[in-house]
């Protein structure tokens, strides 16, 4: 019965030359004594579930533990430690690589070269980094030593499981004592970039940057490896109370150098300036006399100021309160939202005045005559009550006084009898345009006054009396006159009697 011959693909005997290369090397190798601790390298030879022999050179081979492979094959060439010299020899790769690493971080360490490094966990103070592979030394690394800029909790769990370049910064002969540090290798590299940088930061450039920290007083922005300062005030044109309330770390922003200090370490940066200015447009929106709906933003001594829009507030002076209400009322509050007219629009000087009682967009004394003739009567409100009078606002910008005399009501009683917001009826009893002044008087208050109908009924009286006697009694002489005024005497009439 005949046989079928399969001849061998070129990769197979390809694979078996290699191999057998491999193993006639080895066997031609000087053979020495075996001791332990000495690297050797071998070939795979065979592969079991539980063992991996090991060509090294000598009559029998060596035996490794299976789960030191790392995805090698037979006839693939490793290294390797001797960890038991005989009879049967025992391999270690992991002491191989432990070995070789020593030397390697030995050299890093004098000559100050990186290293790779997986950061394995978070220790105290630190992490723990494995340094050449899996099977690699062990390191420590500081927490201050893992990445430039502040170190939070919570964000240092993100380290574990990167692998990154780390220079050694401590290494004793045994390595059982390796400190290493990332941040050194980062400043270097960052030093670079500041370099570069720094040729492109002028006064004026328009830069794109990464915010780095927020405090209270502003932002710093990495601008390639240099840090600028966007104070809160430069963060926008709209008020900014903290930084945080506008910005968070790691955002991009754009930003433009304003000012260069310290040779240049100094960078303030602004990203109001990339803003547009409200207030070169701002009398196209608030002309005057045009209303408005604002918020208060703050107060003052002389009055209270209200963010109308973004980046531009506006006063409202003490005497434009609504009437009856002081500063610190709670309804102008900071916070308080408030609705009310534009006096004055000055773009140049940045000033824009409000007020929170209508105002007239024309002069208000012109015509004043025909609006308000002597003896007219008007509708008004009360504005303020003074020792002296009554305020009261005829209209917008047109304000008149009733004196406590044309009150109606007995002195001292005035502020009991008018409170500032009060409608009333008022007459106008003299207009002065060229002071612009204008008296006003109270009839309504004069006729619900309680004893005005008294006073008046007495001083008629007396009028009419003064009439009728001087109509009734001749003109007499001085005898007359004064014999006339003993008859009158009662002390007379008695001792006539």
């Amino acid at each position: 019965m005949s046989q079928t011959l399969i001849s061998p693909s070129a990769a197979e005997t390809a694979d078996r030359n290699t191999f057998e290369a491999a193993l006639a090397a080895d066997a031609a190798s000087p053979k020495k004594k075996l001791m332990e601790g000495q690297v050797v390298n071998g070939v795979i030879v065979g592969i079991t579930p539980d063992i991996v022999l090991v060509s090294i050179g000598g009559k029998s081979e060596a035996l490794m533990d299976l789960k030191e492979l790392e995805g090698e094959k037979v006839g693939d060439r490793i290294e390797a430690v001797v960890v038991k010299a005989g009879p049967d020899v025992r391999l270690s790769r992991k002491l191989a690589v432990g070995h070789r690493t020593k030397a390697e971080l030995r050299a890093a360490s004098e000559a100050k070269i990186p290293v790779a490094g997986k950061v394995m966990a978070r220790n105290k103070g630190g992490f723990e980094v494995m340094i050449g592979g899996a099977h690699g030394l062990r390191a420590f690394c500081p927490v201050s030593q893992i990445d430039l800029g502040r170190h939070e909790e919570p964000a240092l769990a993100a380290y574990v499981g990167q692998t990154f370049d780390f220079r050694v910064l401590e290494y004793t002969e045994d390595g059982r004592r390796v400190v290493v540090s990332r941040v050194a290798l980062l400043k270097v590299e960052q030093d670079e970039k500041a370099a570069v940088a720094r040729e492109k930061i002028i006064v004026g450039a328009v830069m794109t940057g990464r915010v780095r920290s927020l405090t209270d007083f502003g932002a710093f922005v990495d601008l390639g490896g240099v840090d600028g300062l966007v104070h809160v005030t430069e963060i926008s044109r709209r008020r900014v109370a903290h930084p945080k309330d506008v910005l968070t770390v790691g955002q991009e922003v754009t930003v433009k150098v304003t000012k260069l200090a310290g040779e240049g370490k100094r960078i303030s940066l602004s990203m109001k300036e990339l803003e547009t200015d409200p207030w070169q447009t701002l009398p196209e929106r608030f002309a005057p006399g045009a209303s408005f709906t604002g918020t208060v933003a703050r107060h003052a001594d002389f009055g209270l100021f209200v963010e109308v829009e973004p980046g531009v507030d506006g006063l409202v002076h003490v005497s434009a309160l609504p009437p009856g209400v002081a500063i610190k009322d709670p309804a102008v509050a900071v916070g308080q939202s408030v609705q009310g007219w534009v006096k004055e629009v000055d773009p140049k000087q940045r000033r824009l005045s409000l007020s929170l009682r209508e105002v007239n967009t024309s002069n208000p004394w012109d015509g004043i005559l025909e609006r308000h003739p002597e003896g007219s009567m008007a509708q008004g409100e009360v504005e303020t009550v003074a020792q002296f009078g009554v305020f009261v606002r005829l209209e917008p910008g047109l304000t008149g006084l009733i004196p406590n005399s044309e009150t109606g009501v007995p002195p001292g009683t005035v502020v009991r009898h008018f409170s500032p917001g009060q409608k009333i009826e008022v007459k106008v009893i003299g207009v002065d345009p060229t002071k612009r002044r204008i008296s006003l008087s109270a009839p309504n208050a004069k006729s619900n006054t309680s004893n005005e109908g008294d006073r008046g009924d007495l001083k008629n009286y007396r009028e009419e009396s003064a009439k009728r006697e001087k109509a009734a009694v001749p003109s007499v002489s001085i005898f007359g006159s004064s014999l006339l005024q003993a008859l009158n005497n009662p002390k007379s009439k008695q001792k006539k009697g």
